[in-house]
């Protein structure tokens, strides 16, 4: 783990290159880092493309705010996730266009929401989860994400968007941006029957690059 300092700039940076090719838009989004004596998370707010370092929302341990802007609302949902995900380096939330227009749709399997179209969406999301629609901020939300979280690195909110953990900002950065771009193919080949991974495939994958 880096200095707070040398952080705040790497959420930043991450934050910039998201927002700068379309992987969120707005004030929407969000980002956070866990330190040692709290965690850093994006404000409520604010665009993830006009970050100031310094005013980046620093929580202790029970969520309370030591420093910074309010906190997105979301912050819920990144404290789930660090409860029952101890490796997970970062999470990130956004609302890539594709990857909520994905979430609008319906599933055959809540545990496995992601068609396994490629090698890399499997190796960098694994098995993503989808969770039924919550209204934004709702503790409610933060419970059901905990629960996912145990089983998912990745997971999809019904309506709302990705929420992904990785074992550093950079990996969870990887793992949201293929999410984003296997939810596009998965759109553009929407009712044309492609040929999916086999489940032999998915398992030599497995074996071969196993998540987290």
């Amino acid at each position: 783990m880096g200095t707070e300092s040398r952080i705040r700039e790497e959420i930043v940076a991450v934050a910039t290159s998201l927002f700068e090719r379309g992987y969120t838009h707005g004030s929407t989004g969000n980002i956070s880092v866990p330190l040692e004596d709290g965690l850093l998370v994006t404000p409520t707010g604010a665009s993830l493309g006009t970050l100031d370092p310094a005013r980046l929302s620093k929580l202790d341990f029970a969520g309370r705010l030591i420093s910074g802007d309010k906190p997105t609302k979301e912050s819920l949902l990144h404290q789930a996730v660090y409860r029952t995900r101890r490796r997970a380096g970062a999470v990130i939330h956004l609302h890539g266009t594709h990857s909520v227009a994905l979430s609008c749709l319906p599933v055959e399997d809540p545990d496995d929401a992601l068609p396994k179209l490629t090698a890399y969406g499997h190796m960098q999301c694994g098995r993503v989860a989808m969770l039924p629609y919550f209204r934004p901020g709702d503790a409610e939300l933060a419970a059901a994400v905990e629960r996912k979280a145990k089983a998912h690195w990745s997971i999809l909110l019904a309506h709302h968007g990705p929420v992904v953990a990785g074992t550093s900002l950079m990996t969870a950065m990887h793992a949201v941006e293929e999410l984003e771009q296997t939810a596009r193919l998965a759109l553009m080949l929407h009712g044309r029957n492609p040929n999916m991974l086999t489940a032999g495939q998915i398992d030599d994958l497995d074996r071969h690059f196993p998540q987290g």
